[in-house]
């Protein structure tokens, strides 16, 4: 491609995002005034990535000019530069007025730290280590004493287990850490939303046991009702002719109604998938497609991907219990939301007990959620101290294993373009929080979690361990890059071989 082609197509995007800008203007109106340039970016963001920008890439590098592929924080601005640079190539002189209001690099670097500090911390830098707290915290003051000495800094409260007398016992004990240590340990506490679970099964077996699972393989056909039950087994005829599918309720019965025929079903983090093949207005039937465990218990939980839901991201237990999370936290966890409207209801419930100052963290755990990000993202800069967490666990499971390292690039990349914080969870060097043993393949993992402003480790009995490790790899990689640019620090390995050769 000539300069002057390269030209004219970096040109046709400039011109169609100043074209564009009324609309991110008339977006910047809606959103906290901190977020406006944020939200103007953003949007220039999404009109950039509706250009196939590949040929571009590589002929903007052979020029030794920015490539645009790293560009998301200060989109405008960057290519502003380009066009300039690239009309300086060519002997012409290039001064396009505009009156767009826009980042540069340095200003979008200043507007993700001062978000991320809004939600986290004002005096640290680097990415921040959050740990989910097992129940144990509630009685064992030395595990938070140890967590917190190893770099935890965010304390994570699951609401979706235990009742309150159990959370005010951890809380007690993280602030006695605070006060005996100085260090500045935030809360964040996750609402637990609607619950799409399996009902308690019993069966009762002709040895006298009574099993909590029913038994399921490839083919076979799974009934959920509305109808209240503790499960069904399957019983064959003497001639193999099924007289009873195997059969169990759920914990919201309502799904039934949202659920189509051909929509997929899967239990247990997608160890057991099934499709629907009939309905009545009391059960939906489903064959089993892959079967990795032949148990389903009770109480497993349960995805459904290509299914729009009517459940309310907020149920009443979670709005009951806001008054309590808003006293005693820092942050609060927003499950289950899928639209922006799910944002402006969270919003009106804070609203309602006069909530200014609590942090709201998306949690992006469904195929719906990730496909409205951008509209969300919009809704959440409304208010102040927000953050987005990749729920990677349930977001694998909705969208395809194979899908999760590009669509948590993707989160990565538009939340940067917002200049919001993110948090990096699920899995992050599990097998060492659990057997105290890390695999090659997870330290990969944790390494590449420095690309957010956050990493969550779940519980296990060598979680201070793992919160060592990972926060070993933070400042190790910290060095290396800062979200997916590299920082070019010296190389030891670089200034050795040189000095060999001389």
């Amino acid at each position: 491609m000539t300069i002057k082609k390269l030209t004219e197509e970096v040109k046709k995007i400039y011109e169609e995002i100043i074209k564009k800008n009324a609309v991110a203007n008339d977006l910047t109106e809606s959103v906290q005034k901190q977020y406006r340039l944020s939200a103007q970016n953003l949007y220039h963001y999404l009109v950039l990535r509706s250009f196939d920008l590949r040929k571009l890439h590589d002929n903007l590098s052979e020029l030794g000019i920015s490539s645009i592929r790293s560009a998301e924080g200060y989109v405008f601005s960057n290519l502003y530069n380009v066009l300039k640079i690239l009309h300086l190539l060519q002997g012409e002189k290039w001064e396009d007025v505009h009156e767009i209001k826009t980042a540069g690099y340095k200003k979008s670097l200043k507007l993700l730290r001062k978000h991320t500090n809004d939600l986290f911390y004002e005096s640290e830098k680097g990415t921040e280590i959050m740990v989910t707290l097992p129940d144990q915290a509630a009685t064992d003051v030395n595990l938070i004493r140890n967590l917190v000495k190893e770099g935890m800094r965010i304390a994570r409260i699951n609401l979706s287990h235990g009742d309150i007398d159990h959370w005010q016992k951890m809380l007690d004990n993280i602030r006695l850490v605070r006060e005996e240590t100085g260090k500045r340990v935030k809360v964040y506490m996750d609402l637990s939303g609607p619950r799409i679970r399996t009902s308690e099964i019993l069966l009762h077996t002709k040895k006298g046991k009574v099993n909590d699972f029913v038994r399921l393989n490839i083919g076979d056909r799974l009934v959920l009702t509305k109808k209240p039950t503790t499960g069904k087994q399957t019983i064959y005829s003497d001639k193999d002719n099924i007289v009873q599918s195997t059969e169990i309720s759920v914990l919201l019965p309502q799904i039934i109604d949202d659920l189509k025929i051909e929509d997929n079903v899967y239990f247990d983090d997608g160890m057991i998938k099934a499709k629907v093949i009939s309905k009545t207005p009391e059960n939906v039937e489903l064959k089993i497609r892959k079967a990795y465990k032949t148990k389903l218990s009770s109480n497993k939980g349960m995805n459904l991907p290509n299914t729009h839901l009517n459940l309310p991201s907020l149920i009443q237990r979670d709005i009951d219990l806001l008054p309590f999370v808003c006293e005693n936290s820092d942050i609060l966890g927003y499950s289950f939301l899928r639209t922006p409207e799910d944002v402006r209801n969270l919003y009106a419930e804070l609203d309602k007990i006069g909530d200014k100052k609590t942090g709201v963290v998306l949690k992006i755990e469904n195929q719906e959620a990730f496909e409205n990000l951008p509209l969300i993202l919009f809704e959440a800069m409304k208010r102040k101290k927000i953050g987005v967490m990749i729920a990677r666990g349930d977001l694998a499971v909705e969208i395809g294993f194979e899908r999760i390292s590009e669509v948590q690039n993707e989160i990565l990349w538009l939340c940067e373009a917002a200049h919001i914080p993110v948090i990096w969870a699920t899995q992050v060097l599990e097998n060492l929080a659990k057997t105290g043993v890390a695999t090659r393949a997870e330290v990969t993992d944790a390494s590449f979690s420095v690309h957010a402003e956050c990493v969550m480790l779940n519980k296990g009995p060598y979680i201070v361990d793992a919160v060592k490790t990972l926060k070993d790899i933070i400042k190790k990689m910290r060095t290396h890059s800062v979200k997916k640019k590299s920082a070019l620090r010296a190389l030891k390995v670089a200034k050795k071989a040189l000095a060999r050769m001389e």
